[in-house]
């Protein structure tokens, strides 16, 4: 009976702790969303609060005022899905190989792969390689082909690789399977976990590219979704400067602040909705890792 007891105050506390904690990890997203659609004079005044003082749309008028931000969702959508599936079939081709024991060239890859991350050619020679020689400016394919590996998630790969049995693969082999069926069929299904956490981290980088963008993107119909926000923020901030130095009085506040709010909700609102559907194959892989021992 004292243990039932004991058991139910320790379930209530930490259903509680988890609610507090739940609340805390709310408030600054429900601060942001309500910063975005308050006015700016009311902002500049009282600063910050959890309900709008004064209601206002300006800053989402600010940054849809035409479709350009549509059509950099629309770019962005695309090379963030297209380049994190080609990263990961890659990356995954490249670890499985470097994995398997009996490849005679794995240790030189591999070191060839651990070189790219403690030196690079720099800025200038990476630009004159994929604007001149491959011919990539103004080319979708810019956000993609460069960041097709990263060497860090390649090793990762690699080291949840080995702690799959090699008896698996060996067997498989004695069934007359070559090694890209057991990588697909045999090895990537076991790797879900790995696979969706490196996963994560490529369509994040490509989500919250802008660099690229800057370098070798002058068409409009080609802007990243930040790079665009990135842009809106400097056009706001710039006629903000340059209304106070010209010491022009306006009968409205320019919406500085509150289109930073909204830059925020627009860019992150996605990746939020996004990430529930990838944290069931977290769980699910957690689960198989552990069946497995």
């Amino acid at each position: 009976m004292k243990s039932s007891l004991e058991n139910k105050a320790i379930d209530t506390f930490s259903y509680l702790f988890m609610i507090i904690f739940s609340i805390f990890c709310i408030l600054p997203f429900i601060l942001i969303i309500s910063s975005s659609v308050s006015d700016e004079k009311s902002v500049q005044l009282t600063g910050f609060a959890l309900i709008p003082k004064q209601f206002s749309l300006l800053a989402y008028e600010v940054i849809f005022q035409d479709n350009t931000i549509f059509t950099a969702y629309r770019t962005t959508i695309i090379f963030t899905v297209v380049g994190t599936i080609l990263c990961l079939i890659i990356t995954s081709a490249m670890a499985y190989a470097i994995s398997v024991k009996t490849f005679t060239h794995r240790n030189k890859i591999a070191f060839f792969v651990y070189f790219t991350m403690l030196f690079s050619g720099g800025l200038i020679p990476s630009y004159l390689l994929i604007s001149k020689y491959l011919g990539l400016s103004d080319n979708i394919l810019v956000y993609i082909v460069p960041a097709l590996v990263n060497p860090f998630n390649m090793f990762l790969l690699r080291n949840f690789f080995k702690q799959i049995p090699d008896s698996l693969a060996e067997s498989a082999k004695i069934d007359g399977a070559n090694d890209i069926y057991i990588l697909f069929k045999i090895i990537l299904p076991l790797a879900k976990p790995a696979l969706a956490t490196i996963g994560l981290f490529y369509g994040l980088g490509f989500w919250n590219e802008w660099f690229t963008a800057t370098l070798y993107i002058n068409d409009k119909d080609l802007y990243s979704l930040q790079y665009l926000i990135m842009k809106v923020l400097r056009e706001v901030e710039f006629m903000y400067q340059l209304d106070y130095m010209q010491g022009v009085i306006v009968d409205y506040v320019k919406p500085n602040n509150t289109v930073k709010m909204a830059t925020a909700v627009v860019t992150v609102g996605p990746i939020i909705f996004v990430y529930p559907f990838l944290q069931k194959y977290f769980i699910k892989g957690l689960v198989v890792g552990a069946v497995k021992g």
